[in-house]
């Protein structure tokens, strides 16, 4: 099975390559080893499936643990790579990977190969995959881990910095250490620097800070990123209603989350379920696709029937016809520019900040000046190569009103979908711009037909 790569470019990759085919095990080792884990990653996504067999041969489970967390490939992908392995060699590997990387994994795996591996760990593995599992996947809990650093306030700070030496080759930082109570509850935050500049009698209570950012399991990704971003955080404890510390989330966790919500709006944006290239047959990117284009058919069929319905108006001057792409396009263009503004401040969080009447209302006088501008411009050049004035007036008043409506339209269905609780990236740009062309089509010809009588 072939795998899809990002494109980076790994030095002596055809070194590895020649050294690994060649046999020559202890230097590919080296080599192999010497490289950064999403290297290692790249280049095991590169080779075929007998040089990976030979892979596995070679490095222990915890060298493979150690780069499989960086795989970026599709749930029927990782299922490929886990028939290749041996049964017990994968249950070893889910045993060194980190929480949150092997629960994603296991998500993505058959439930009979889940139910396996899960047997196969040990007890205390299985339960902590078991517990990340049922979590939904784009929530606080669906992508936090539970390797971290926590003390308890009753320790003193000298009892707190070696429980953090004993307990960091399992978290995955130490940079951010919570203080809970006797009943788990998370009561307070402290850097390491703070542990490390105390004196060692002091007690964690007096050192910790008790405001404390965090989130509750349930949240979804997108407000965790926005509140790593706003707080500048390396990590987030997550939380349950009655404040136990669960996990936390660390920022290259959030990194990814980032770049899948991205891919996400702009997929919807575009009017498809997936941006992203994947290997697939044309058939099931078409089956994809398909739902919205059928969708547009038929919202363009109401095009075609406006247009139909002033048949009369076209055949009596034919010229109105030649502006009908610059409108309809120009609103469009205005609505999908207002959409992805509203898109994106909605996306972020900055709307929650903003008066949405106000908004609604900046976005309509954009489009009125933007409009007027651009009409002014199509006037003079329909008086100066037609020297119809009247015709001239029309399609420069068309394009005004189009374009802004176009903007309202364009900054107001978002708004309205994220109030009903839709997704307001699903207010694609090619629905927005179909919209578009049957409120600008009806403006055009119904100003034309008013003014049929003096334009013939």
């Amino acid at each position: 099975m072939n795998f899809k790569r990002s494109g980076i470019m790994i030095e002596n990759e055809g070194l590895l390559i020649r050294l690994l085919e060649q046999n020559e095990y202890s230097q590919f080792r080296s080599a192999f080893l010497n490289i950064h884990p999403y290297e290692q990653s790249e280049f095991f996504i590169s080779i075929d499936k007998e040089n990976r067999a030979k892979l596995y041969e070679l490095l222990s489970a915890r060298e493979v643990a150690n780069f499989l967390g960086y795989l970026d490939v599709n749930e029927d992908e990782y299922e490929a790579i886990f028939d290749e392995i041996h049964v017990n060699y994968a249950s070893e590997i889910l045993e060194h990977m980190s929480d949150d990387d092997a629960a994603d994994i296991l998500n993505q795996l058959s439930e009979e190969k889940r139910i396996t591996l899960l047997t196969l760990v040990s007890q205390d593995k299985s339960a902590v995959l078991k517990s990340l599992m049922h979590y939904y996947e784009e929530t606080a809990g669906g992508i936090m881990t539970k390797e971290y650093v926590s003390v308890s306030t009753k320790m003193s700070v000298g009892e707190a910095l070696n429980h953090v030496k004993v307990q960091s080759h399992h978290a995955q930082t130490i940079y951010a250490i919570y203080a809970v109570d006797d009943d788990h509850k998370l009561v307070g935050v402290m850097s390491l620097r703070d542990i490390i500049n105390a004196d060692p009698s002091t007690s964690v209570n007096e050192i910790m800070s008790t405001n404390v950012v965090h989130t509750d399991v349930s949240t979804d990704q997108e407000h965790i990123a926005r509140d790593i971003r706003d707080y500048d955080l390396i990590a987030i404890p997550v939380i349950d209603y009655q404040k136990h510390l669960l996990g936390i989330i660390t920022v290259d966790d959030i990194i990814d989350v980032i770049e899948a919500e991205a891919n996400e709006d702009y997929s919807k944006l575009a009017g498809i379920d997936d941006a992203k290239y994947q290997e697939e047959s044309i058939f099931k990117t078409a089956k994809k696709r398909l739902p919205w284009l059928i969708l547009l058919t038929f919202l363009g069929m109401i095009t075609a029937t406006i247009l139909g319905s002033f048949e009369d108006t076209l055949e009596k001057v034919a010229l109105l016809a030649a502006f009908i792409p610059i409108i309809s396009g120009m609103s469009g263009n205005t609505g999908t520019q207002s959409l992805a503004v509203s898109v994106r401040s909605i996306s972020t969080g900055d709307m929650k900040h903003k008066n949405k009447f106000k908004h609604a209302l900046y976005e309509s006088g954009s489009g009125f000046i933007s409009g007027f501008v651009c009409s002014l411009i199509l006037f003079l050049i329909i008086v100066i190569l037609y020297g119809q004035p009247l015709l001239a007036t029309i399609v420069a008043v068309s394009l005004t009103v189009a374009m802004t409506v176009g903007t309202t339209i364009g900054s107001v269905i978002p708004l309205f979908m994220n109030k009903m609780g839709i997704d307001p990236a699903v207010a694609s740009g090619p629905f927005i711009t179909t919209i578009n062309d049957i409120v600008s089509m009806l403006i055009y010809f119904t100003l034309a037909t008013s003014f049929m009588s003096y334009l013939i």
